[in-house]
């Protein structure tokens, strides 16, 4: 969390002069730029053979190492982190985010340092960020770069999209809708070749629809613009 809370911030502070789309763009190209240091810095990284033999993690001496033991310490985790994040939005911290997301200038006009905010929301949101990733290589045992590419981040911006942007409930819907029809095509007996291009095309389905007809998302509280 540490390390991620520290990236964050060294590509929070290039990215503060622009918004909006242009911010999602200038993300993507630095999570290229690491996708291929991590790629390619073989003694480090080992590269595209991965790092393999995660432990299973251990809370209190006791393993986790069963899929039910894991669901409950991933659902522990993304409790406290749900719980987390709505207490930082209901906080004087996240009225002023609010105020930024609104309108930037009129939280200048307020005294706000809006640029100290911008970055302490970039390092708190890779922190928590990490916490997935974390439970996730120790959930495979195993990590490459490959885990973490483009697709994944245009997967996480269609779960905003899809559940409603400012929303923390909507975000945690859109995640179930985007999981579990996808899901649900196992069931239809497809091959597993037609299964993923069909997972792509629901999930392009759905990205139009909604900024075709609902573009505040599910239960969002703004529209993407």
């Amino acid at each position: 969390m540490i390390v991620a809370g520290v990236v964050a911030a060294v590509v929070a502070f290039p990215s503060l002069r622009i918004h909006d789309d242009y911010l999602v763009i200038a993300t993507f190209g630095f999570q290229m730029i690491l996708f291929s240091i991590f790629n390619n810095w073989v003694s480090l990284t080992r590269g595209p053979l991965g790092i393999p033999g995660i432990p299973q993690p251990k809370i209190f001496g006791i393993a986790v190492t069963s899929h039910v033991g894991f669901l409950i310490l991933t659902g522990l985790w993304a409790l406290l982190v749900y719980l987390f994040a709505r207490r930082l939005v209901n906080s004087p911290f996240g009225r002023v985010l609010k105020a930024i997301r609104e309108d930037e200038i009129f939280a200048q006009a307020l005294g706000k340092n809006v640029i100290r905010y911008k970055i302490l929301i970039f390092v708190i949101g890779g922190a928590l960020a990490a916490i997935a990733g974390t439970l996730y290589a120790h959930y495979v045992t195993f990590i490459d770069p490959t885990s973490f590419t483009i697709l994944e981040s245009i997967f996480m911006i269609s779960i905003v999209i899809v559940g409603g942007a400012g929303s923390l409930v909507g975000s945690i819907i859109g995640a179930a809708v985007l999981i579990v029809i996808p899901e649900m095509l196992r069931f239809l007996g497809m091959p597993n070749a037609i299964a993923a291009n069909m997972r792509q095309i629901i999930y392009g389905a759905l990205l139009v629809l909604m900024m075709m007809f609902r573009p505040k998302g599910l239960v969002g509280e703004y529209e993407l613009k």
